[in-house]
């Protein structure tokens, strides 16, 4: 079956189950949802409240925004202390400010990376010097990931270990990734002639895939549970708000021929947090299971491309103790 074949058979035919609040209770446990005052973040936040989480962090860039989305939440959720914290995840100095605040915690049990961006004309990021997609989808999530590592490790000195869940796409299998033979490979993400708006998105979704299993390799899922969850494609996620014009109203019917509700969506983010074992430590889900990752990661996890972007990464957060906390977290 080819790959359009199984996307339109998964998009019609599979519709993940929600997670069953009777068997799985977040009574007494703290979650963190990055974009979450639309999309498939609020819906998220939404079930996670379902299955009585007793503290919920939206992570939002826009706080009037998002408290609009506690309003909402709060209504059906009285129980739940519900928070608005700011996150810019074009802005290395706001992942920080965020991780340190989580830090004062009394603990941290899982966390859901959402946020991204998908970007129509290329721009170069002012204060980090990066292309904006690779920024926000790729780099400002990685060190954030990284940089919440410790935090989760403690909710796995009191129960379970915690649970670190990054937001991916299956578009990742259709990345063209021509800039992985340049030398270095992040400073091509600047040039012009790389960029191709839906190549560009699916390339940071295929970054993402190397950097869960290069960074598994290291983390023991004793500590923390790391995997990358596809949603599927979903319409009302907010993704698309850039695509305007005659192509904005003709994807816009497209994603709701084809889509799924960002609620049905959704429930596949949940799962990965809050049902999937240790067994999808480093794995790839999808439909509530795990599945293969994309042909190019399962070709070369473990070689020259996985450890340069690995190396660049690294080398790109020196200002932080990225590399430290992912050496300590093998202890």
């Amino acid at each position: 079956m080819s790959d359009t074949l199984r996307f339109l058979y998964r998009q019609f035919f599979l519709t993940p189950s929600a997670t069953d609040p009777h068997q799985h209770s977040l009574e007494g446990r703290t979650g963190i949802v990055t974009g979450s005052n639309i999309g498939l973040g609020l819906e998220a936040s939404r079930q996670l409240l379902s299955l009585r989480i007793s503290r919920l962090i939206l992570a939002v860039r826009d706080l009037s925004k998002g408290e609009k989305a506690r309003r909402e939440l709060a209504r059906a959720a009285p129980w739940a202390i519900i928070e608005v914290w700011q996150l810019d995840l074009s802005s290395y100095a706001s992942v920080q400010a965020f991780a340190r605040r989580c830090d004062t915690l009394p603990k941290v049990d899982l966390a859901i990376l959402n946020a991204g961006i998908l970007k129509v004309e290329m721009q170069i990021n002012q204060s980090t010097g990066h292309e904006e997609v690779l920024q926000v989808n790729y780099l400002s999530t990685a060190l954030l990931a990284i940089l919440l590592l410790p935090i989760l490790a403690k909710s796995s000195e009191k129960s379970k270990a915690g649970r670190l869940t990054i937001v991916g796409s299956e578009t990742a299998e259709w990345a063209k990734f021509q800039e992985r033979t340049s030398k270095p490979i992040l400073a091509a993400f600047n040039e012009p002639r790389y960029f191709d708006l839906q190549d560009r998105y699916y390339t940071s979704k295929l970054l993402e895939e190397f950097f869960v299993t290069s960074l598994c390799r290291t983390v023991p899922r004793s500590k923390v549970v790391v995997n990358i969850v596809n949603p599927g494609f979903c319409y009302g996620s907010g993704l698309h708000t850039e695509v305007t014009g005659a192509l904005g109203v003709v994807f816009g019917i497209y994603k709701r021929i084809i889509g799924r509700s960002t609620a049905v969506g959704a429930r596949t983010l949940v799962n990965a947090a809050v049902v999937q074992g240790e067994q999808s430590h480093g794995r790839y889900l999808s439909d509530c299971a795990m599945a293969p990752f994309a042909p190019m990661v399962e070709e070369k996890s473990e070689g020259a491309v996985a450890k340069t972007l690995w190396s660049e990464m690294m080398a790109e957060f020196s200002f932080t103790d990225a590399e430290r906390i992912v050496e300590r977290m093998k202890a």
